[in-house]
């Protein structure tokens, strides 16, 4: 059974179709990419998935449960995390602070055991430390544990997000544009930690990039589209050669 099942999705802004009957599935395990020109309803078709737009069409399952109508607050709960396109972090907070948020999800003490600091309290407090420090392991953020957001380097930061969606123990990870902004050097290291993601951590990645050397490297299936809807899904390698998608990204080539 797919993980995540996209059926007929569809949402508009002041009568402007963004996103158009769009459908795909995405299989545990694999690496679906999202590809397409600015303004395609690449990252609208995120915001659907986890919550943050209300469809006006269609309906999104995962794992066997029809999430379309679910909030928002409950989506990381299910096994959902995603990072944003800009990144969505608290600058005055450590690394380490940040990474502890990302397990609000995961909290199962209520707010009078916390208040009368319990030993269930502490016992959950050292198994959230302790998942968290995992993740600055497996990222290899140890030298930035302690430093604050507000100082680090851009490409750290962008880091720090993936970190933090990961401290949630997703099962599906929506990865919004992780190499904007990256250097190559930064993009090859992106597409390692993808990889190892997949294959180390056993997650499902459901990505949005225009990087398309990052795109063929870590995809199992890409699905492109434009104007909000459809226009190819298979291998990297045959949706780039897709006649319809290289009009999409260059236009319509005049003839001589």
């Amino acid at each position: 059974m797919s993980l995540l099942q996209v059926e007929s999705l569809s949402i508009a802004f002041g009568g402007v179709k963004a996103v158009d009957n769009i459908s795909f599935t995405v299989e545990p395990g694999e690496v679906f990419t999202i590809v397409g020109p600015n303004g395609a309803g690449k990252s609208t078709i995120f915001n659907l998935i986890s919550r943050l737009y209300e469809p006006s069409g269609g309906r999104i399952v995962f794992d066997g449960r029809d999430i379309t109508r679910l909030p928002a607050h409950d989506i990381a709960g299910l096994g959902i995390a995603r990072t944003f396109q800009n990144i969505e972090l608290f600058d005055h907070s450590s690394v380490l602070q940040n990474l502890l948020i990302g397990r609000h999800a995961r909290r199962t003490t209520s707010w009078h055991e916390d208040l009368l600091f319990l030993p269930k309290v502490r016992r959950a407090e050292r198994e959230h430390r302790r998942i968290v420090e995992e993740v600055i392991d497996f990222l290899e953020l140890a030298a930035y544990r302690d430093k604050l957001i507000a100082g680090l380097p851009y490409g750290v930061r962008k880091l720090v997000e993936i970190a933090r969606a990961l401290s949630s123990e997703p099962r599906l990870i929506l990865l919004d544009e992780p190499a904007s902004g990256l250097s190559v050097e930064e993009t090859q290291d992106m597409a390692w930690w993808i990889e190892d993601m997949q294959k180390d951590l056993g997650l499902t990645v459901l990505m949005v990039e225009h990087d398309m050397s990052l795109v063929s490297r870590v995809s199992d299936r890409v699905l492109a589209v434009a104007e909000g809807r459809p226009l190819a899904l298979g291998r990297p390698d045959e949706v780039q050669a897709d006649p319809k998608v290289i009009e999409a990204y260059l236009g319509q080539q005049e003839a001589p």
